[in-house]
């Protein structure tokens, strides 16, 4: 009788160690429904229209990219600081070899082409330095990556001249900033791309449905998870970050593999200044203010993983990204003050931080109990 009494206590027990831990793991998941409510009813019908969500999701491109670079750095025990600064010289790389083969009166679609190949191509040298510096020399990652992010700052201000690269052909931004479906009411509709001559009555009547950019991040976010999590490469990455040692011991080779992850994490920034162009229009060089590189460290910490590696996952980081992107445009649309968004995205930080230093023990405790 005492046996059958006690069993419904271990089962209560087994029940609560596990919701602790989902509620741990999704914490960022629910809060960001939170704000979601909270912003319907602070930001009125402004913050939850389909064009301002719209807006939330293209101009979090580049952010869910550089975001998606770190998560895969950050699951093999390192940092890389100079995503940023190499995104920045891509986007200028771009937008100056397309400025002057405009200039130059060359077919439109080769200028694009040729000018997006530059951009990716000069992504690349950054990340594999930074990967060779840390995996053969053993730089810490921290200092390899904020030299590199001194280094790709100058060239690109040096290409540029500290001025933003414009002049660009207007099929660009018209790229960059198209939509699956544009609808004119009673009228017409068009795919991708807005047709030239609307009047500005019809322009504002304009109906835009799932920007391009929100597609083009999805398909690319899909290809980086199945690497992370359904190949040989993901789980080396994994075990990597879990305990390099036996990574080591167990045959990996790991110093091949961190200068494939610091080179991919540098593509992909690269990906995300060519991208940068097409919604822009010029080439931008990253000011010292934007701290892109946080953001995606933030992000990526948010979304679950932790900073001492092997764990993390692209949907986590995709959740952070949305988490601080719905924050700051609610506390924008409800009138607040913007230092306070910076006040709201750090406590954030902290707490996710926290929770990934309690989450072990958490665990620890339960199982004990």
């Amino acid at each position: 009788m005492s046996k059958s009494k006690q069993e419904p206590v271990v089962l209560s027990e087994y029940e609560a160690r596990k919701t602790a831990v989902v509620l741990a793991r999704n914490w960022a998941a629910l809060f960001l429904l939170f704000l979601i409510v909270v912003f319907s009813f602070s930001g009125g019908a402004g913050f939850f229209s389909a064009t301002n969500l719209q807006n939330v999701l293209h101009l979090s491109t580049t952010f869910l990219i550089l975001a998606a670079a770190q998560t895969f750095v950050i699951i093999s025990g390192g940092i890389d600081l100079s995503i940023g600064f190499v995104m920045g010289l891509s986007s200028v790389s771009a937008a100056k070899i397309m400025q002057i083969l405009h200039a130059g009166d060359n077919p439109v679609g080769m200028t694009i082409l040729i000018g997006m190949f530059v951009g990716l191509v000069v992504a690349v040298p950054p990340g594999l330095v930074s990967g060779i510096l840390i995996a053969k020399y053993k730089v810490p990652p921290f200092i390899a990556t904020l030299g590199m992010w001194g280094i790709t700052n100058g060239i690109t201000l040096h290409i540029c001249e500290g001025f933003p690269v414009g002049f660009l052909p207007q099929l660009v931004t018209k790229i960059g900033n198209g939509f699956l479906f544009f609808i004119l009411p009673g009228k017409e509709s068009w795919m991708l791309i807005r047709p030239d001559g609307l009047s500005g009555e019809e322009i504002r009547s304009l109906t835009r449905i799932i920007p391009s950019s929100t597609i083009f991040v999805v398909v690319l976010l899909l290809i980086l998870w199945h690497i992370l999590h359904n190949t040989k490469f993901g789980q080396h990455n994994y075990a990597i970050g879990g305990n390099e040692d036996a990574a080591l011991r167990s045959g990996i080779h790991v110093r091949r593999h961190l200068i494939i992850v610091y080179t991919l994490s540098s593509f992909l920034a690269g990906i995300a200044g060519v991208f940068n162009v097409f919604q822009t229009g010029i080439g931008n060089f990253t000011p010292f203010t934007a701290m892109y590189e946080l953001y995606a460290v933030a992000a990526v910490v948010i979304g679950g993983a932790s900073l001492s590696g092997g764990s993390g996952r692209i949907f986590g980081s995709v959740i952070g990204v949305m988490l601080i992107a719905t924050l700051e445009n609610g506390l924008s649309i409800s009138g607040v003050a913007p230092f306070y968004r910076f006040i709201a995205v750090g406590l954030i930080l902290i707490l996710a931080v926290t929770i990934d230093q309690l989450f072990p023990k958490l665990i620890s405790r339960r199982a004990a109990a």
